[in-house]
Formats: structure tokens, sequence, C-alpha cells
């Protein structure tokens, strides 16, 4: 007797659901909705950019090259000795599954710090891998990072620790002398900096690179230099570990179009500083003009969105973010979380949108 199909499915993998985000799905369905919850760059890439698309779009009947160019200009830009010491990948989110591939096997773990980007999760789970979660400390209207019970977290089972330093959706720091204990276990350790660049490259732990072998750091072109739609991330490692996990990837698994892009827009420095420059003016001014509402606890941020907990206000979380829907502005849900179902996130916008934003938000608290 022949089996049926799902009995053939690895047990990690039978009954895992395809990823899909609500939220951006409902964007592209209902355009004239104001995108303001995924941590997208309001402003369009930069001309240098768009010059690079159209050229190589004119060469898309050819196969790109593994990115000697652009990973080169990548170790350049971070003090490293050259190429061999970066991987790219399409996204951030294909690096962290070919790191997860590397060291994780089934029933290994992985440490995370809650509440984090959810991609960890993702790629732990079709491993057959276990996530260890280990929240954040919720102390006097702060987020805390805990790195001595991540320690305290680590079994003969882990293989990979993983911080977002800032944190999504936090957006704060861990200390940096922690970043040293935790590598000095040994540990597969990667530092996520997909928004670094928001509070500036001498906050990055990419010097840990030459100390420790074990430590990764991945990037994203996605946030602040504004390439979400083309898919182009790298990390950054010791050249041995970059060389094993680069033998995972799919081949050409970067195109062309993207390649290309992310180099013209690493080279425009000055755009990248325009669009930072922006950023963080609009995140202070969003952070003050909510400052005044009774209880509404707001979470400095040092990327391109901000967190808020509504639960001292009295409000809930969906309730605001239906009241932001029902005006036109997609705001980010949160699960609840250290006993408050107020929490919300949204995204730095263009300047108008923020201002509607602001609006709509002090209206439903009763300030206006």
């Amino acid at each position: 007797m022949s089996k049926q199909i799902d009995e053939y499915f690895t047990p990690w993998v039978k009954g895992i659901q395809m990823y899909i985000s609500p939220h951006i799905e409902l964007a592209w369905q209902q355009p004239d909705l104001h995108r303001m919850m995924s941590n997208e760059n309001p402003n369009p890439p930069s001309p240098k950019v768009m010059e690079a698309i159209v050229k190589y779009a004119q060469m898309s009947n050819r196969y790109p090259d593994q990115g000697l160019v652009v990973r080169t200009k990548i170790a350049e830009i971070n003090g490293l000795s050259g190429p061999e010491n970066v991987m790219l990948g399409n996204g951030s989110s294909e690096v962290f599954d070919n790191i997860f591939r590397s060291f994780l096997g089934s029933g290994e773990e992985v440490i995370q710090h809650t509440p984090c980007f959810g991609i960890y999760k993702l790629r732990c789970d079709i491993l057959g891998g276990n996530l260890v979660s280990v929240p954040m400390v919720y102390k006097d209207k702060q987020m805390l990072f805990d790195p001595g019970s991540i320690l305290e977290a680590i079994t003969e089972k882990t293989k990979i620790i993983v911080i977002a330093n800032p944190n999504n959706p936090t957006g704060n720091f861990m200390p940096k002398e922690h970043f040293v204990t935790i590598a000095e276990t040994g540990i597969p350790f990667i530092v996520d900096e997909a928004y670094i660049e928001y509070a500036g490259f001498e906050r990055s732990q990419v010097g840990l690179i030459k100390q420790y072998k074990n430590v990764m750091v991945t990037r994203t072109l996605s946030k602040a230099y504004g390439l979400a739609g083309l898919r182009f991330g790298y990390v950054l490692g010791h050249e041995d570990v970059v060389s094993q996990i680069s033998a995972a990837l799919l081949p050409w698994n970067v195109g062309t179009i993207p390649m290309w892009a992310g180099y013209a827009a690493l080279q425009d420095t000055a755009g990248l500083e325009e669009r930072v420059e922006f950023n963080n003016r609009e995140l202070a001014y969003i952070e003050d003009a909510l400052s005044d509402i009774p209880g509404l606890v707001i979470f400095h941020s040092h990327a391109n969105y901000i967190l808020f907990d509504a639960g001292p206000t009295g409000k809930k979380g969906q309730d605001i973010l239906e009241f932001a829907l029902a005006k036109g502005i997609i705001f980010r849900g949160e699960t609840p979380k250290y006993g408050s179902d107020g929490w919300f996130r949204i995204t730095i916008g263009n300047q108008e949108e923020n201002r509607k934003a602001v609006s709509l938000l002090r209206d439903f608290f009763g300030m206006n």
C-alpha cells in the first residue's frame, strides 16, 4: 500500500504555514493606504541607484557573478581585509537562512532575546531547531537587555545566539561590554545590525570579528538605503566562517539588478546621510509631539520605527490600529506582553504621513 504524500514531509516541516505579512498584503491591495508598519524607508532610492537599475536591467540576459566588486566595497567600508569576509544574500533573510542551515541541526537550540525580529523563529522552525526566547526586562518605562539570562540559557545544545542591535521592535542597543562576554562563549554569535546606519557605524560591533572567529554581523540595504523591494543583505565575518556558510548558497542568489543597485547605494554616501538625517529628525518630532499623552509609554528608538505601550492609558493596541486604519494609515500590531495589551508600533513615514499619524493619535487619546 502506497503512502500518502504528507507522510514524506520531514516532521519539522510538516504543518508549517507559508509566511505572509497581512499588513503588507493589505498595503499592496489598497495602495491609497499609508504604509507606516513595516520599517520601510519612505524615500525612494537615490538617482544613482535608479541609474544602475536601468543600466543593468539591459544586461538581465546575463548571469551575475558572486559580487566580487560589491563585496570588496563592503569590506572596505567596514575595515575588513577583503571580499572573503563578506557573503551576500537575497535580503538579510536569506543570509540568516544560510547561517542557520550551516550551524543548526534538528533538536538543537537558538537563543534569541524577545521581543525581536520574527525571522529567527522562522528559520529555526524550518530546520527542526528549538527556539529559546529570553525576554527583555520591562522596567521604569524602558525595555532592557538581559545578557545574564542569555548566558544562563546556554546548554550543550546551543548552536546559535542572535542579538538584534539596535533591537527590533524596541529600537535600543545592548551595552557593548556584553557583546564581548557572549562572544567569549565561542558559540556562533550573530549580531543583527539591520538599522545600524540610523545610529552611526561607530555603534557597530564589526570590530569583534577580528578578535572572535565565532562573531558574524548581518546587515541589509532594505532600511536606511531604501532598497527593501530589491532584496540585498550581507554578513561580515572571519574568512573561514564566511567561506563555509557561503558553500550553502544557491548559485546566483543575488540578481544582477540588486547587485549593482546595492553597489550604487553604498557609494552614494551623501544620499545615505540625507535619509538618515530625515529619519532621525522625524523620529524626534513624533516622540516629542506625543510625549505629553498621559500614561503613553514611548520607547526611544535608534532606528526607523517607534514602539509604544498604551496599556497604562487603558487603551488597547488593536483599537489604535483600527482607528488608524479608518483614517487611512496602517500601523503595526504587537502581541500582548508584560501584562499589557496596549502595544503598537509605527514606522517613520514621509513628513505628511508623520504629521497625520501624530494628529490621529492625539485624537484617539483625546488630546486635540
